[in-house]
């Protein structure tokens, strides 16, 4: 079974400094994928627009400049108020997003409460997933696997 930790939010797509316009976002971490978190920007069209990145950068992001390329994090203040900036980049253009830093840290620490650091790899499942896959079948033996997949030069017809 999965967990899903979510919050609403209203974000503020920074025009210039003295612009900016709300956005109504939806941030999503998922135990299915712990590695990441995802963000949702509902502008107004039928379809949000969707981005993940690492989670390990956001919480990060929260208390220094973090990130380079198309995901860059850090925290400031504005009017006397804690933000988290974020800014993102992309083919089809950039943004620079505030988010209000308390709502963001108290999301994180959710999740954080749900997947504790360095316990991600522990949610993939991948130590079960090999064990499953090297176990070898009792009871049946398969011929395929005995047989030489390379035959010498020395058998005839692949014995």
């Amino acid at each position: 079974m999965h967990t899903v930790v979510e919050r609403e939010l209203e974000l503020k797509l920074v025009l210039s400094p003295e612009r900016a316009i709300p956005v109504p976002a939806r941030l999503t971490y998922r135990t299915d994928d712990p590695y990441a978190v995802h963000i949702a920007f509902h502008i107004g069209t039928e379809h949000p627009v969707n981005w993940t990145f690492a989670r390990e950068l956001l919480v990060e992001g929260v208390f220094r400049p973090c990130g380079h390329g198309d995901v860059r994090v850090w925290p400031t203040k504005v009017e006397g108020r804690s933000v988290v900036l974020m800014a993102l980049s992309s083919p089809d253009g950039d943004a620079l997003l505030e988010a209000p830093a308390p709502a963001v840290s108290a999301w994180l620490e959710r999740t954080l409460r749900v997947v504790p650091p360095g316990s991600e790899a522990e949610r993939l499942g991948i130590d079960d997933g090999l064990a499953e896959l090297l176990t070898p079948t009792t009871g049946r033996v398969d011929e395929l696997w005995l047989r030489d997949p390379w035959p010498s030069d020395e058998s005839k017809d692949g014995e």
